[in-house]
């Protein structure tokens, strides 16, 4: 398993504002993103809490990038403090394009890494995006690796890139999938992902709201 990184880094990137002036868009934390979007709401880290559902302790470990959340925990953290998800990796004003695109070169995505799965975020610099494509290694063996389900608000699309997984369902049997399956399924029911194969399956993962 890699190394496990604490800080989010983001290839750097340059954009066009509508005066055609290119600019950089600054590298940022998710830590650092979301103490400053609860300080500019004026949320202690109580409140916070119970907005979101996370305890306050765990949200301090998040600013202050002690933990890396995990796509369930920013799914709240975006649910609860009303913000697109997207918000927890780039500022809402870092962009000033008059187009909508994101080039995602090979290998340059934002790395995210769990205890189950590696996540390797694409897009990120799109702020408001109706979907969150993301690629994942999975570590995860077992429903124990885990310890519950997994639910989150939204539908997903999962396409398998490479080796087989097992999708585990709250309400369907487990179905094996290889190179070139994919599933679309309802993400508030209870699922995760394990590798079956020999080598850590590798899948792309696109989540709507």
């Amino acid at each position: 398993m890699a190394e496990i990184i604490k800080t989010d880094i983001y290839p750097s990137m340059v954009v066009s504002d509508e005066k055609n002036k290119v600019k950089a868009i600054e590298q940022i934390t998710i830590g650092k993103q979301l103490k400053e979007i609860r300080t500019k709401s004026k949320l202690t880290l109580e409140e916070a809490s119970k907005l979101t559902g996370l305890a306050r302790s765990t949200l301090s470990k998040i600013e202050n990038e002690q933990i890396s959340p995990t796509f369930a925990v920013m799914q709240k953290l975006a649910a609860g403090l009303s913000i697109e998800l997207p918000q927890l990796f780039t500022k809402p004003n870092a962009m000033q394009a008059t187009g909508r695109r994101d080039v995602t070169r090979t290998g340059q995505g934002m790395e995210h890494l769990t205890s189950t799965y590696e996540h390797e975020l694409l897009a990120t610099q799109l702020s408001n995006k109706k979907m969150m494509p993301y690629k994942s290694r999975v570590h995860a063996r077992s429903f124990d690796d885990f310890g519950e389900w997994v639910r989150h608000q939204g539908e997903e699309f999962m396409l398998v890139l490479e080796g087989e997984i097992q999708l585990l369902t709250e309400f369907y049997e487990p179905v094996n999938l290889t190179q070139g399956d994919n599933v679309y399924y309802d993400a508030t029911m209870g699922h995760l992902v394990v590798s079956v194969s020999e080598e850590d399956a590798l899948i792309l993962w696109v989540t709507t709201d």
